[in-house]
């Protein structure tokens, strides 16, 4: 579903993704662990399009992303590319509604159909109870929860999570881990994350090590680690 070939890039003249490819099938979640600064940030928003490569290839649904002029690269990734990141980043004056519909409105989707989806999927990762709370009345679970939601409105090829239990305390992250396997399960969800959570990176089915901007080319399977 995504493959990603000799991706290289570099901020001034030091190295920060070193010739990584990978390659993800549909319905797999995917771990990216390693030490700070090793490039696993940096290399996620490559492959979502946040960032641009020095060189290298992003094919998602066979479409390499990376050749396409910024306002079709924009329009791609609105339509096949979710984003979850360690701060919800939810606007205080939107309701948890109106929040999820933001992608759908970029989009182009109607307001009622937008409204319709929207709360749907809110339902889905269990706050059908919240539809019109804003952030300041949620709790930061239910909060990350909106921001999944918001991700998966427009029911993406895949989603790019960086950190997302970062800023969760034990329990919450707990049910953001349940939630992935849940979305995965029900949907063949596809998930690319960073974290540094172990608890996490064992639930997932593969987990890619990260070193001074590589990826080891042997990774263990997940729960076998060196």
């Amino acid at each position: 579903m995504l493959s990603a070939k000799n991706l290289s890039k570099k901020y001034g003249s030091v190295p920060v993704v070193n010739d990584v490819s990978l390659d993800v099938g549909k319905g797999e979640i995917v771990s990216i662990v390693g030490p700070s600064g090793a490039g696993k940030s940096t290399l996620l928003h490559i492959l979502g399009g946040l960032d641009k490569a020095d060189a290298g290839s992003v094919l998602i649904s066979n479409t390499d992303m990376l050749k396409l002029p910024s306002r079709k690269q924009a329009q791609f990734r609105n339509t096949h590319i979710g984003f979850v990141f360690q701060f919800h980043h939810l606007l205080p004056e939107f309701s948890a509604t109106e929040n999820v519909c933001i992608p759908l409105w970029i989009k182009g989707v109607d307001k009622r159909e937008s409204v319709k989806l929207a709360q749907e999927m809110l339902e889905i990762v269990g706050l059908g109870h919240r539809l019109g709370n804003k952030p300041s009345e949620l709790s930061g679970g239910e909060q990350q929860r909106v921001a999944i939601a918001r991700a998966l409105v427009t029911r993406p090829s895949v989603i790019m999570a960086d950190e997302p239990t970062g800023n969760l305390d034990t329990e919450n992250a707990h049910n953001v881990h349940e939630l992935f396997l849940k979305l995965r399960d029900t949907f063949s969800q596809t998930f690319i994350m960073i974290t540094h959570n172990d608890a996490l990176a064992k639930m997932t089915d593969r987990t890619l090590h990260m070193q001074d901007g590589r990826i080891n080319p042997n990774p263990l399977p997940t729960g076998r680690q060196a």
